[in-house]
């Protein structure tokens, strides 16, 4: 690693402060030699010992507090001073060698010390001005948490990803690369799979291969093996995979290890005849994959048409028309896939650039209008089958989707009407009880001299001036329903 590359733990850095300078550090007998060579470059002294036996892996974010100082105690750095924990990943060279080495040994609520040659930390230019050339240096290190990586494009946690060995390579699998993996799958510590396959990325599915693998794949380098955790929405989702045996919305975890691969050719390095022809290829295998009910890989292979397609404006007459009428059938047929997998904000969308290339195309407005049902937005999908009939009156689907759409307004007014006549009736009753309220309010407080007329005047009645409120029969049947 360069000196470059090592600085990436530096973020943010104070300056070094004048301040009374610590006793030199040298470590003592307990010390241990981390390193694979045994060549005293990083040596570690525990202070305090941690909890359990787990060590963060390999790929984890972890989360530390340091202070680092010189071999004669001037202190350069401290996240401690700035007040907030300083996180990085573990095992992939985005801090000193030592700390890679380090960290990975320590288990969660450690505080040890690493004494750390120049070889592992800054080498012989250093970092200028805090840290001279040719330093050793020492790191004060507390480890809190850590958290598996988080391999999804949105960061939620559904595919974490625990590296058991380290990959060979920079390089990585893209989107259909022909890929030979070796995968163990187990759910709740029962092995549901465990084989050696060959596949394009993108097919996983077709070879009882979750998403989530696959995602995770993208990541991978070559001859890397990696425990892969996935939740259900990665994995065989609310069905489940009856021929493995996994039952509907399972946490899986896979090992995989990627043997080999061979990247697929991308799309920016074709010209717009090679797109076109890969396009028509991606058309026959959605249809084939539509056929046989598979209709998530049947949408991939069609939103494949559009990444290749999509902003290629170089075609020229024929093959311009053959652009446009590929793109259509794309938008068409993913609405169509989407219908399939009750996934109608998709549907709508993918409808609404097919209208956008064929404002009157039949097969999107009534996909259109079947999302919007599905969406229960009755009264909008009647338009959409409406504009059906207005330029083909014969039209006997859409005809019978508007009669549809009326059965669920009416029955929406309905519900909506029982809704706000029980919101009106409560209203009503809210005002008739605080009216009676503030009647009652008004009754003025009785008198000493009413007392005492009371006490002499026995046959005189206390009027109640409630009984002077007038109320209708319906309300008295409600007062007395009350008591």
């Amino acid at each position: 690693m360069t000196a470059n590359e090592q600085n990436s733990m530096e973020v943010d850095q104070p300056e070094v402060q004048d301040s009374p300078k610590a006793e030199p550090y040298t470590p003592g007998p307990d010390a241990v030699d981390l390193t694979p060579q045994k060549d005293g470059g990083v040596l570690k002294e525990i202070k305090q010992a941690g909890t359990g036996d787990e060590t963060p892996p390999l790929g984890s974010t972890v989360y530390v507090h340091y202070t680092g100082t010189l071999t004669n105690g001037t202190k350069f750095d401290s996240s401690r001073d700035r007040g907030e924990k300083f996180k990085f990943t573990l095992g992939k060279g985005n801090v000193i060698k030592a700390w890679d080495l380090g960290v990975a040994t320590m288990k969660r609520g450690e505080l040890s010390v690493l004494y750390c040659k120049s070889s592992y930390a800054y080498g012989e230019n250093g970092s200028p001005p805090k840290i001279p050339p040719n330093a050793t240096l020492v790191f004060e290190v507390e480890l809190f948490d850590w958290k598996l990586e988080d391999l999804t494009k949105t960061n939620d946690g559904g595919i974490l990803r625990q590296t058991l060995k380290v990959g060979t390579g920079y390089s990585s699998p893209n989107e259909e690369a022909l890929v030979e993996i070796s995968l163990v799958g187990r759910h709740a510590g029962k092995v549901f799979d465990q084989r050696e396959v060959s596949f394009n990325l993108g097919e996983g599915l077709e070879h009882n291969i979750p998403e989530g693998v696959e995602q995770a794949l993208l990541k991978f380098k070559k001859q890397e093996r990696s425990l892969i955790k996935l939740t259900p929405a990665y994995g065989f989702g609310s069905t489940g995979n009856e021929q493995l045996g996994v039952p509907p919305n399972a946490d899986l975890e896979y090992e995989v290890e990627l043997k080999g691969f061979e990247k697929a050719k991308e799309s920016w390095s074709m010209d717009a005849d090679e797109k076109l022809e890969q396009a028509k290829l991606c058309k026959e295998k959605g249809t084939n994959h539509f056929k046989t009910g598979k209709y998530a890989l049947a949408n991939k292979q069609y939103s494949k048409i559009v990444n290749l397609l999509e902003f290629e404006k170089t075609l020229k007459e024929e093959k311009a028309t053959e652009r446009e009428q590929l793109m259509l059938a794309a938008y068409l047929n993913q609405a169509m896939c989407c219908l399939k997998l009750n996934d109608f904000t998709a549907t709508r969308d993918h409808c609404q650039k097919a209208l956008e290339l064929d404002p009157k195309n039949e097969k999107g407005l009534f996909r259109l209008g079947q999302s919007m049902l599905g969406l229960h937005e009755p009264e909008e999908a009647k338009k959409h089958f409406e504009a059906i009939l207005q330029f083909d009156s014969n039209n006997k689907a859409a005809a019978n989707q508007v009669v549809i759409c009326n059965a669920k307004i009416r029955e929406q007014r309905e519900k909506d009407k029982k809704l706000y006549s029980s919101i009106f009736n409560k209203m009503a009753e809210n005002d008739r009880q605080k009216a009676l309220r503030n009647k009652a309010m008004e009754m003025p407080e009785p008198t000493q001299w009413d007392n005492e007329e009371s006490e002499h005047t026995s046959a005189v009645e206390l009027k109640d001036p409630l009984d002077s409120v007038p109320c209708t029969e319906s309300e008295d049947s409600e007062g007395s329903d009350e008591n």
